[in-house]
């Protein structure tokens, strides 16, 4: 039994540290339910709270991940839509080639090919729209960052749309140099072209090397045939095994076919010279053939080269003029005065390659232009010196080879298109199926977070009820503590 005493009281104290304890409860469970929160400070679960924190982190990472992704999405979807519209003007393309390609056509190839080098301007300006062309803003490795794991590589979708194997434009599918106008070199130089690949006794097998001189380089591209030849007047193994290994060489836009007189021809809608070299057993026997593309305009002179001054010639067709000032610099030897012309003229469609000896050079273009010497230095580019310079007039056949050429790079470049096509519709779906997963991710980081962090709203409005309870009990026994003491009163009367 506890004395009687009035200097301590302590039943008053413990009154008043239950007050001051139930106080903080109310307290605690008013902030619970005016935040929503259970953890409102680090002391309220500071485990919990570091928990709840690297949920809420990977749900804001996620939640912009998703945004990324719809980015993506829409990026591709851009690109899709381009990719559709070169699809269908490819069609267009192969429809003027077959038109051309028919012996029967009796109208003007030039005026099919017209339009056709028109299409291939479009293909370029679109595909320069949505980013595949060389050096294209798209035609790259497209890194999109989701998030959802500390692995950076799996945080991320990758789509790859790099190199040349994703470019769409006319270079990039291979149609820069094709043509459906009548168009081809039968190598009418020397005795080389006088075997008929239709004669049942004619002869293209063994070793055949043929050089083909092609823009922007003095240095040939050799091409050679080894294979069995003509037999009883079948060109078909021939000129498949031919054409194989002009692809082989790299080069594009050239097809080997049977003349109308029976004998070999090269067509393309490019310039182009070649050289058929001496063989034992093929094409060129007693001599070497040698012609430039005779299916384009063209301007064919010997080269000197310039050793001072400056040469002006002024080049101009329907798509603009261009003046070339020739110095020792750009000019002084053949490779270099290629590559400076070329960069120049491209722009108006005129090519420039080595002539089929490798010693001259030749202006060539699907459309007519002029060349005009307005200045000459020491040393000379065009051998004609001052004044307009003579061209050679295109002397198209009747025969669609070009044509055919066009038609299989056509179906390659269809080809190409539709594996390009492939890569961006899986990369718009692993895009879509990582925005899945990325929101389920949100959804459950959410419910987690939720666990820890959130207040029990009903246990919170029931725990107000007892700290309201609780206080008003400790304010009536502090009451009865305090009023205690006065018992002692009664002993001193």
């Amino acid at each position: 039994m506890s004395s009687l005493t009035i200097q301590t009281n302590i039943a008053s104290l413990i009154a008043q540290n239950n007050l001051r304890m139930n106080n903080l409860f109310q307290q605690q469970t008013i902030t619970r339910l005016t935040s929503g929160y259970r953890i409102n400070m680090s002391g309220d679960d500071a485990a919990g709270l570091a928990i709840a924190n690297g949920y809420r982190s990977s749900i804001s990472e996620l939640t912009q991940g998703v945004r990324n992704a719809n980015d993506g999405v829409s990026t591709l979807q851009i690109v899709d839509g381009g990719l559709n519209n070169i699809s269908t003007i490819l069609d267009r393309l192969k429809t003027l080639a077959t038109q051309s390609a028919s012996g029967t056509f009796t109208g003007d190839r030039n005026t099919l090919n017209n339009e056709y080098q028109t299409l291939l301007g479009e293909i370029t300006r679109q595909a320069s729209n949505i980013g595949l062309n060389a050096g294209g803003t798209n035609n790259t490795t497209l890194n999109v960052y989701i998030g959802g794991t500390t692995n950076l590589t799996n945080a991320q979708v990758t789509v790859d749309l790099s190199g040349t194997a994703n470019q769409v434009d006319a270079a990039g599918l291979g149609l820069s140099n094709t043509n459906v106008a009548a168009s081809g070199t039968q190598l009418t130089v020397g005795v080389a072209n006088t075997v008929q690949l239709n004669n049942t006794v004619g002869n293209f097998s063994g070793t055949q090397v043929f050089d083909f001189y092609l823009p922007n380089s003095a240095t040939p591209v050799a091409v050679t045939y080894n294979g069995t030849g003509i037999a009883n007047g079948d060109s078909t193994g021939a000129l498949a095994n031919l054409n194989a290994a002009i692809q082989a060489a790299g080069i594009t836009g050239i097809t080997a076919s049977m003349a109308a007189n029976g004998t070999l021809q090269f067509s393309g809608g490019g310039a182009f010279a070649v050289q058929a070299q001496p063989a034992v057993n093929g094409l060129a026997t007693g001599g070497s053939g040698a012609d430039l593309n005779a299916g384009l305009y063209g301007l064919h002179s010997a080269f000197a080269g310039v050793t001072a001054g400056t040469e002006t010639d002024v080049v101009s067709n329907g798509q603009g003029t261009v003046t070339l000032n020739f110095t020792p610099a750009n000019a002084g030897s053949l490779s270099n005065m290629l590559s400076y012309a070329n960069s120049q003229l491209n722009a108006i469609g005129i090519s420039v390659t080595a002539d089929s000896a490798g010693t001259g050079f030749s202006f060539q273009s699907a459309t007519n232009f002029t060349v005009n010497q307005t200045a000459a230095g020491t040393g000379t580019v065009f051998a004609g010196g001052l004044g307009a310079q003579a061209l050679t007039n295109a002397n198209p056949t009747t025969s669609g080879a070009a044509a055919e050429a066009a038609i299989a790079q056509i179906n390659a470049a269809v080809s190409q298109l539709g594996l390009v096509q492939g890569r961006v519709g899986a990369g718009e779906n692993d895009l879509s199926y990582a925005i899945n997963l990325a929101n389920s991710q949100i959804n459950s980081f959410s419910a987690a977070q939720s666990r820890i962090r959130d207040a029990d709203m009903a246990a919170e409005a029931a725990n107000l009820t007892k700290a309201q309870v609780l206080q008003q009990a400790s304010l009536a026994a502090m009451a009865q503590a305090n009023a205690a003491p006065q018992a002692v009163l009664a002993l001193l009367k």
